[in-house]
């Protein structure tokens, strides 16, 4: 009977689960940018990102033995960020309750929805990634720019107000806007996908 070859990656998941620090960077390096990049989706916060990109992996290698197969490398790491993200929203919405922000609020409100509705064992990453990004490249012009201001460049609605030469409260409703196209957009996907 013929002995089973293994790939590199499953060679480099072996020497990642018996604690090769190596391996570890290997999948540190591979899968970092893309976690830090899923969680700006929702909290639109590069410095937030990275930690929680960071904790992802400290989590990891605390639990590698429990991780029994090479792509549960990248779900353990998803289902990590996910729930780090939904912690902070959560706050999120009780520190906004009080301050009375009522389009943060609703941001707040459409990121948990999508994010609990989210499964990571079954899902393909590129494609939601991809698909995140379509959805925000369909938006209306305006729609776009302003979102792509607040989430991508972390502005305040003053900021991108004075910037663009038009009101704070235009600015508002076309962040409502785009928050309810792209919660429109990505449920029908995540309701097909899961």
């Amino acid at each position: 009977m013929p002995k089973k070859v293994i790939t590199l990656d499953e060679a480099r998941f072996y020497r990642f689960k018996k604690g090769d620090e190596r391996a570890f960077e290997y999948f540190f390096n591979t899968y970092f940018n893309a976690i830090v990049g899923f969680t700006m989706q929702f909290l639109g916060d590069e410095d937030k990102s990275r930690s929680i990109a960071q904790e992802a992996f400290i989590k990891l290698w605390q639990n590698r033995e429990k991780v029994k197969k090479t792509n549960g490398i990248k779900a353990f790491l998803y289902t990590s960020a996910k729930s780090d993200c939904l912690n902070i929203i959560r706050h999120n919405k009780v520190v906004y309750k009080y301050n009375n922000r009522q389009l943060q609020e609703r941001e707040n409100q459409i990121n948990l929805e999508v994010l609990n509705s989210l499964e990571f064992d079954a899902m393909s990453f590129t494609e939601l990634e991809r698909l995140i990004e379509k959805s925000i490249d369909a938006l209306p012009e305006k729609c776009k720019l302003i979102f792509r201001k607040r989430r991508n460049e972390n502005k305040k609605n003053k900021e991108i107000a004075e910037e663009l030469g038009i009101s704070v409260k235009a600015v508002e409703a076309n962040m409502t806007r785009a928050l309810k196209i792209l919660k429109v957009n990505l449920a029908n996907y995540l309701s097909v996908l899961l």
